[in-house]
């Protein structure tokens, strides 16, 4: 079952977004995650928090498990432009265009979980069970394992704190 997510209105221009986005296309989410962790991307940011509310919406809404997701598509296209105006030489104004984005992610399951469970046949109790109380078993309590050592009375040779607290050469 395909779970998709949007983000409007993203002040970034669609193409730097895209960037980003095709690094994390087709990947599993734990591993598009970590790239956009480590992205040094303005963009990664507002698509890690997208991706994080795809998955809660998975997991809290459609019961999938969020290991078992993989970003099947992305798509990066233009918003709606502000439009802003700068004067120029002249007493010429010229335009000055503020792209947005909007980014819609869908994910989707690797391995397909199966939802319907069987409902489990209830059985019975006979009449002898009714009248005969359950009994609760006792608990077996074992004796603690000791060396062999400490029972005989034969102290154990130890190595000593320096070889403890060796340091390891890398």
């Amino acid at each position: 079952m395909p779970v998709l997510a949007k983000l409007k209105y993203l002040r970034i221009a669609p193409r730097k977004v895209r960037l980003v986005a095709d690094l994390i296309r087709k990947k599993k989410v734990e591993e598009a995650k970590t790239i956009l962790n480590f992205t040094t991307k303005k963009a990664a940011k507002p698509l890690l928090k997208l991706l994080n509310t795809a998955v809660a919406d998975a997991k809290h809404n459609f019961q999938l498990d969020p290991f078992n997701l993989y970003i099947s598509k992305i798509t990066v296209d233009e918003g709606q432009k502000y439009k802003r105006w700068m004067p120029r030489a002249r007493g010429v104004a010229t335009e000055i265009q503020k792209k947005t984005s909007q980014v819609v992610i869908v994910l989707e399951e690797t391995i397909p979980s199966q939802k319907v469970k069987k409902a489990k046949k209830i059985k019975k109790k006979t009449e002898e069970e009714k009248r005969e109380p359950r009994r609760p078993q006792k608990e077996k309590l074992h004796p603690p394992k000791f060396p062999k050592e400490i029972l005989a009375g034969k102290p154990k040779k130890r190595w000593g704190i320096k070889r403890f607290f060796r340091r390891k050469a890398f």
